[in-house]
């Protein structure tokens, strides 16, 4: 499969999963985009009309986590370290219910590790 071709896929799944997840003020969406580098993270709410407001988001670029990012072997755990920090940032917002949104990759691997971390970290969803 060509990389344009699979990149149109992800973009179509991507597509169909957000006509159901919305992120409101209660329970605001985590979005995900990952590279062959780095993972990015971001709390956003989907207002009824206009764009999307982002709360907050954490990456693998992030100054807290970039030293422990450095010393980590796999992507997985830098994943993981992401998720926690992301969930602290949005609990110092008040945000304690969530909704996952995938971005149209497949729940396993990074976008796995990045989902457990929050949770870890006290996010709900």
């Amino acid at each position: 499969m060509r990389p344009e071709e699979k990149q149109w896929r992800r973009k179509r799944r991507h597509l169909r999963v957000r006509k159901k997840v919305n992120g409101t003020p209660e329970r605001p969406r985590i979005t995900v985009k990952k590279t062959s580098k780095h993972i990015y993270a971001q709390i956003v709410i989907d207002p009824p009309f206009g764009p999307c407001q982002v709360i907050t988001g954490a990456s693998t670029l992030s100054p807290e986590i970039r030293d422990q990012v450095k010393e980590l072997e796999g992507k997985i755990e830098k994943a993981k370290l992401v998720g926690k920090l992301l969930a602290q940032r949005a609990l110092e917002r008040g945000i304690k219910k969530v909704v996952f949104d995938r971005s149209g990759y497949r729940y396993h691997g990074r976008v796995k590790a990045l989902a457990e971390g929050a949770r870890e970290g006290g996010l709900e969803f």
